[in-house]
């Protein structure tokens, strides 16, 4: 399902800030209103990952990219940028389909990214999910 939507430039914009500079700790994405491009929602520089899961809508979809930090022991800290898709469980159908035939358009866009964090509930958001994820993958 092609939907026409492009990602508006501020996006990438504002991802270089996050990845490079280290200048923010979370994006959040949307479609416009017009329904013809994709934007950037809020950024913000806070390090508290639940201001980042409470910045997810309960019942609209989003795009987010996040500097995840963790530690391994006898490692040190590390860290990886995710890409979550928000789709909540009560979001309109339009929406949802709307954001998955959307995701390829935006993801092409952001490069450096580790892996992707697919989320219908707060459950699927909570940092030990989301960390247990990132340790599989890194392992």
């Amino acid at each position: 399902m092609a939907t026409g939507v492009s990602v508006n430039s501020q996006c990438y914009d504002t991802y270089q800030e996050l990845k490079l500079r280290k200048k923010y700790k979370f994006i959040t994405f949307r479609i416009s209103d017009d329904l013809t491009e994709i934007i950037v929602d809020k950024f913000s520089e806070s390090k508290d990952y639940d201001d980042f899961v409470a910045s997810l809508p309960a019942d609209k979809c989003r795009f987010a990219v996040y500097d995840f930090e963790y530690e391994i022991p006898n490692e040190g800290m590390r860290d990886k940028i995710l890409f979550y898709i928000w789709s909540p469980d009560n979001a309109r159908i339009k929406d949802k389909m709307m954001f998955a035939a959307s995701k390829e358009y935006i993801r092409k866009k952001l490069d450096g990214i580790f892996t992707e964090i697919q989320c219908t509930d707060l459950s699927e958001t909570s940092h030990d999910v989301v960390l247990d994820k990132v340790l599989r993958m890194t392992g």
